[in-house]
């Protein structure tokens, strides 16, 4: 049976390779959980917010790094009924994708996206009802179970994935957990009673998940590591342990992510607001940095 150790750096050396340099912009979105626009689908009330982000990142030329549980097929049995809800959320990754501005890894929350031949016949293509045809969507679309961010100048390294690997349950029983999610959990997180089996649930397993994947982050001369997973955002200052964590897009009435950009990296949050006027508003804000990637790096 492979450790968390062993799994995290599994992700690490088949990770696809994207060098960037202090031109470079990325933002990083995790955990989104998009649904079905039913009473369970906790995306849908923050959908506004995360669309109107995401179209910022796209007018300004960022690259859009989604780590995993994008969608939420534990909940719904296929992409289908996910798309049909937030059909204008995924034209608008498509715009991303077009450009080549589009990298997703998979989490256990859409873990068979890890299948080639379930990506392809959900994902690269999508029914137009309007026209009766079928058109591109992700045409040739790889999931990644992690990513390695790479400076061209300093050759400083920064490491993408979900971050289940820590979290034995949700990595090696995530058909268990789905089957309990979809008969049990569902259900019953329409009562407002929360699902055990989530870390961002469960405070004494997120700690462990944390110190799992700190330890790994030592083993690895502290390099930068970016997650998700536990929903709970995270950015350490210079000579600490570098584990971030962006957050997740369904916390109450906010979004949380990650930016790099000209070399440096923030937390952000987008969330609404009410003008003098009364109106509401969807602002960005800066939680922590921006810091130089440089100030993390150890020789």
């Amino acid at each position: 049976m492979l450790s968390s150790q062993k799994r995290l750096h599994n992700a690490y050396d088949t990770a696809k390779i994207i060098e960037f340099d202090d031109t470079s912009k990325f933002i990083f979105f995790s955990d989104c959980h998009r649904g079905d626009n039913s009473i369970a689908d906790d995306f849908a009330r923050n959908r506004n917010i995360y669309y109107h982000a995401l179209k910022q990142y796209y007018k300004n030329g960022f690259h859009y790094c989604e780590l995993g549980d994008g969608d939420e097929l534990w909940e719904n049995l296929n992409f289908k009924s996910i798309f049909e809800a937030h059909t204008n959320v995924y034209m608008l990754m498509k715009c991303f994708y077009d450009e080549k501005r589009l990298d997703v890894i998979w989490g256990n929350h859409d873990m068979v996206y890890r299948k080639q031949n379930y990506v392809k016949k959900h994902l690269h293509t999508y029914f137009d009802a309007k026209t009766g045809l079928h058109k591109e969507l992700f045409t040739d679309i790889t999931f990644y179970e992690g990513i390695i961010l790479k400076h061209k100048t300093t050759q400083q390294e920064v490491f993408l994935t979900h971050g289940h690997q820590a979290d034995w349950w949700n990595y090696k029983c995530w058909k268990l957990s789905r089957f309990m999610v979809r008969i049990l959990w569902k259900p019953l997180n329409v009562m407002g009673i929360a699902d055990p089996t989530s870390p961002g649930k469960n405070y004494t397993e997120l700690i462990r998940i944390e110190r799992r994947i700190k330890n790994w982050i030592r083993s690895k001369n502290n390099l930068i590591t970016i997650v998700g997973h536990t929903h709970r955002p995270r950015f350490p200052q210079p000579g600490h342990i570098a584990f971030f964590n962006d957050g997740s897009c369904v916390h109450p009435h906010s979004i949380t992510g990650i930016e790099i950009e000209k070399g440096e990296i923030s937390l952000i949050k987008w969330d609404t607001a009410t003008t003098d006027d009364g109106y509401f508003r969807i602002v960005r804000t800066v939680l922590e940095g921006p810091k130089k990637l440089i100030d993390y790096k150890t020789h």
